[in-house]
């Protein structure tokens, strides 16, 4: 019987992100009792909600990694043992495997993806980035042709798909970046209509300079200065989609967040969203999503760290910007 390594999450995040929140750990390799299928996974999905998981918090929308347990990421693998009658050796599966080499599963929450489709386009796109994109830009966005949207994170592997979805839509749109390179990818490649950087630009007098007619949809995955820049510059009955807080994930004392005085002069919508309340509807997002993929008019790219132990380290990348496209490991 051999053996598969793991990593398990062993202290808590209490602002700063690095390998001595966790221990490598060696397990058995499980037999598949009746039922269950046994995964070799190929590669690991990171993504920036797993800083809050990693957290002392229990009043959040998915359960926080208990510690001495597994940490929690989605991925994509091969079958290689089963005892299920859906799923048999071979199947390429996508699920909630974890920080390890294996995962013994009966199934619950694992889908199967076309072999045709590289692991690395199934985790940047079809898995939870363009799930996410899709729910929260026409779920709670509503987007309409010839309006200003604003995304921040641009660059990363939700926000990225958002412009790209919106693009198509017939929107113009806005990103927010943290480098020169990121403002020219999205512009360039992905065909965004402005890009602003966050680190280097006045981000009033940029906003005003690109989206000189306001702002009607903000997608935001960030949060931090530039979110009072946006929300200031919100045309009546816009729409703000709260993603993600990264710049406060870390964070012992959260940043306030704007008056809300003008979500009454604005008539404003404001809309918190994550996908556990949505993966029901994975099926169908996936097919709404899928058109775009296929008439070429969503792009993506890979940051692809090389081996389990890499994830330890990885997270810190989302902090500091350098991730370029959608983080995942290699296996």
């Amino acid at each position: 019987m051999g053996t598969y390594k793991a990593i398990n999450l062993v202290k808590r995040n209490e602002g700063h992100i690095g390998p001595e929140l966790f221990e490598m750990v060696e397990k058995t390799t499980p037999q598949p009792a009746d039922g269950e299928f046994l995964v070799k996974q190929a590669y690991m999905s990171l993504d920036p909600a797993m800083m809050g998981w990693m957290t002392a918090d229990t009043d959040s929308y998915i359960p926080r990694v208990e510690l001495g347990t597994v940490m929690r990421s989605s991925g994509i693998g091969e079958v290689v043992a089963s005892n299920h009658a859906d799923f048999a050796v071979g199947d390429q599966v996508m699920g909630m495997f974890g920080w390890q080499e294996m995962a013994l599963t009966d199934g619950t929450g694992v889908n199967k993806v076309d072999k045709k489709i590289p692991p690395e386009m199934a985790l940047s796109v079809f898995a939870l980035p363009g799930l996410t994109a899709t729910q929260g830009l026409f779920g709670c966005g509503d987007p309409k042709a010839g309006e200003t949207l604003v995304v921040s994170g641009a660059a990363g592997s939700v926000g990225s798909i958002v412009g790209q979805l919106a693009k198509a839509e017939g929107l113009r749109v806005i990103g927010v970046v943290g480098s020169d390179e990121k403002a020219g990818w999205i512009i360039n490649e992905l065909g965004f209509d402005g890009a602003v950087n966050y680190k280097i630009d006045d981000l009033g007098a940029k906003l005003d300079e690109l989206a000189p007619d306001g702002v009607d949809v903000y997608f935001e995955n960030t949060g931090g200065p530039i979110q009072n820049a946006v929300f200031e510059r919100m045309n009546a009955h816009g729409r703000i989609v709260v993603c993600g807080m990264i710049a406060d994930y870390t964070s012992a004392h959260p940043s306030p967040g704007p008056n809300w005085m003008r979500i009454i002069k604005k008539r404003l919508s404001i809309q918190g969203f994550t996908m556990p309340d949505h993966m029901h509807k994975a099926g169908e997002l996936q097919a709404k999503l899928a058109p775009y993929v296929q008439r070429g008019e969503v792009k993506y790219r890979a940051h692809v760290l090389e081996g389990l132990e890499s994830a330890m380290g990885g997270l810190s990348l989302f902090l500091t910007g350098d991730n370029k496209g959608k983080l995942m490991v290699r296996l």
